[in-house]
């Protein structure tokens, strides 16, 4: 035992020493590169020292590159601040040597040529394996497009752009919006920029354009990885609702400031409603369309100048199935409702929904809370509300109780809603001829199912279900139902399990005799029953 504790000493020792010389080792690097910046700032007699900073730039080591990128901004901000950058076309370094040029603009050339170098190393650590140095390129990043604002690289265009650096934006989107790798964690680090007014409007222009060069490049078919990055991104761009709130801006244009369209809100709502548009045209991974479709009602509607352009997106969705055609249906029944959206087959994709499976689904609640919106207004025709009456009295018969209890709620506030409906339950019959139901189930139209040809029999066959409360909820349509509608929000949730646990719950509350006198042994001593009969042994 103690040998061993000899032993191991001197390791603890090393690992120290070794953490304390990589730790001096970065302080050194760190002390190295400010030097070097100083050297640079002071006399451009030092400028090919940059090369050194950019080599450091492209280390393996992570803690060098950040140190790096540290030393990168200082030097390239306050460059750009000094206005000693080259403005315009630049020449090409053999040129600027061999031409007429100045030694003034020469070094000019000669930095923008390594600045450039610089943008570019970082553009690629945006994608590095560690998420530190992804982390720090794309601050630094966003630090020089602050600088190229202010400090245009560019001859400007007035007319368009005005001193906004777009190149270096769409250059950081197109990083982001990796093809192979998941970037959702650095999308939510530049999220902060997003805040302001002009960066969230150049990077929707960007996605836009980059969405369209993308999906046109894989013909449309599914990029996963690519497009959710594009979902990530998006989804954290929202528009303000008023002019007054575009104040924050990234770069601020002086005179002409009113008229760039980056400070108009009716431009931020053109370009958020064509990015969104570009990116809805095209198929989406099955999971996404979920995602979109639970945010679509508040944080993309409210921001398109034409929301009703989103109905070609609504009707694809709805053919997913499932839970998506749900959701598109409560996306159509906003526009149908808040944009006077005319779409005559809504009720027809709803009714068509109704099917054995919906009773067993996990979002079977949301299905009934959306449908009893859906099927709220007192102006449906009343051919429409009976043919949901009847498919989901016919569905009932195979339904769990759980659904029953769901259902035959919603089936009397049908019929409370529409009057005309009772017909469906006082059907004039004999008792002795049995009578065909005209009801046709598998018909896909609700006008032609022939529904208030019917009546609903299958609710009197439920009166001798097996559960109790089924039972008793399918007996109150013999007596005339109440004007007071039922609450079914306080069933919508309810399982299996809860009704099994109530059930049980009475069960133990109620004294339920079997006998005169309680059996205690059955099978042995004095009331040994079978043993009078039986031999036992």
């Amino acid at each position: 035992m103690c040998h061993h504790s000899v032993n191991m000493a001197p390791v603890k020792k090393r690992n120290v020493s070794s953490a304390k010389t990589t730790e001096q080792n970065v302080k050194t690097a760190k002390i190295d590169l400010s030097s070097k910046v100083e050297g640079i700032l002071v006399n451009r007699k030092n400028a090919n020292v940059v090369f050194d900073i950019l080599e450091f730039l492209q280390s393996e080591k992570e803690k060098d590159v950040v140190s790096a990128v540290d030393a990168c901004s200082k030097l390239f901000c306050t460059l750009l601040e000094r206005k000693e950058l080259f403005v315009g076309k630049l020449p090409g370094e053999d040129e600027a040597l061999s031409g007429g040029f100045r030694a003034e603009e020469k070094y000019r050339i000669f930095m923008r040529h390594r600045y450039n170098s610089c943008v570019e190393i970082l553009l690629e650590h945006l994608s590095h394996e560690v998420h530190r140095v992804k982390e720090s390129g794309l601050c630094c990043l966003m630090r020089f497009a602050a600088e190229e604002g202010q400090h245009p690289l560019e001859d400007l265009d007035w007319s368009e752009h005005y001193s906004f650096p777009r190149a270096l934006i769409q250059a950081v989107v197109d990083r982001l919006l990796s093809r192979t790798t998941d970037n959702s964690l650095l999308i939510s680090r530049f999220q902060e920029f997003l805040e302001m007014e002009d960066v969230r409007y150049y990077v929707m222009s960007s996605i836009r354009e980059n969405v369209g060069k993308v999906m046109d490049k894989s013909k449309g078919a599914v990029v996963p990885i690519y497009q959710n990055n594009v979902f990530t991104l998006m989804s954290n761009i929202s528009v303000p609702s008023q002019q007054s709130e575009l104040s924050n801006f990234m770069v601020k244009q002086e005179a002409k400031h009113e008229d760039w369209k980056a400070a108009k809100l009716n431009e931020h709502k053109r370009v958020f409603e064509r990015m969104w548009l570009g990116f809805l045209k095209y198929k989406l991974p099955s999971n996404m369309y979920k995602k979109v479709l639970v945010i679509l009602h508040d944080s993309i509607l409210p921001h398109m100048s034409k929301p009703t352009l989103m109905i070609d997106f609504l009707t694809a969705a709805y053919d997913v199935g499932g839970a998506i055609s749900l959701l598109a249906l409560n996306g159509l029944f906003v526009l149908i409702h808040q944009h006077n959206l005319d779409y005559p087959d809504f009720y027809k994709k709803l009714y068509n929904l109704l099917e054995p499976s919906v009773f067993h689904v996990k979002y079977r609640a949301r299905f009934f809370h959306l449908a009893n919106l859906f099927l709220s207004s007192s102006h449906l025709p009343v051919y429409l509300v009976a043919a949901f009456a009847k498919r989901l009295a016919r569905l009932a018969l195979t339904a769990p109780p759980a659904a029953l209890l769901i259902v035959l709620p919603f089936i009397y506030n049908l019929i409370r809603r529409h009057p005309s409906c009772r017909v469906l339950i006082h059907k004039p019959s004999t008792e002795d001829e049995p009578l065909e139901d005209l009801y046709v189930m598998e018909e896909e139209d609700p006008a032609q199912c022939r529904a208030l040809e019917s009546s609903l029999w299958e609710i009197k066959t439920l009166q001798k279900h097996y559960h109790p409360d089924v039972a008793k909820a399918a007996m109150l349509i013999n007596a005339p139902l109440s004007e007071q509608e039922d609450d079914i929000s306080e069933v919508l949730e309810i399982t299996v399990h809860e009704l099994m646990e109530r059930d049980l719950k009475q069960t133990q509350t109620k004294s339920i005799p079997l006998e005169f006198e309680t059996a205690t042994e059955l099978l042995r001593g004095g009331g040994d029953v079978l043993g009078q009969h039986f031999c036992l042994d």
